[in-house]
């Protein structure tokens, strides 16, 4: 990744302790990792391994991301990745360089948005006309489709 050139080890350590340490001491995200998060040295292992992998291309990480959210979707509310990304922007640009920090930035907001659709994205129900059947959609009602 040329932009991200100065992104090593080291660094992606760096950062993720000090970004899980701010969001440990937040009054809003703190409560939330507080209560699922039981182990916090082999947490943080893994997520240094995540951005190794999302990074770097280490292929370190072996977890599902999606799942372990998912167990607590009914704390996650939507507006929390803001402030998330907030938290690891400040931290990125304290900790890095800037071309690195731009590029741990832009992941995590991919990554916040994908897991924000996993979590929340619902289609809802079509109306169907009468004349045509199930799983068949009408040319004149295409914007019937998909509804996000």
């Amino acid at each position: 990744m040329d932009n991200a050139s100065t992104i090593d080890e080291a660094g992606l350590e760096r950062v993720v302790q000090a970004f899980y340490a701010r969001v440990r001491a937040d009054a809003e995200l703190g409560p939330i990792f507080h209560d699922a998060v039981r182990d916090w040295p082999d947490h943080l292992k893994k997520l240094t391994a995540f951005w190794s992998s999302v990074m770097l291309g280490s292929g370190r990480y072996k977890g599902q991301p999606v799942p372990a959210h998912f167990k607590h979707k009914d704390r996650i509310k939507p507006a929390l990745f803001d402030r998330w990304l907030g938290l690891w922007n400040e931290t990125t640009e304290a900790l890095m360089e800037p071309d690195a920090a731009t590029a741990l930035q832009a992941k995590a907001a991919h990554i916040a948005e994908s897991l924000k659709l996993a979590l929340y994205f619902q289609l809802d129900a079509m109306p169907r006309r009468a004349d045509v059947p199930r799983g068949v959609f009408s040319a004149e009602e295409p914007e019937q489709r998909l509804r996000p």
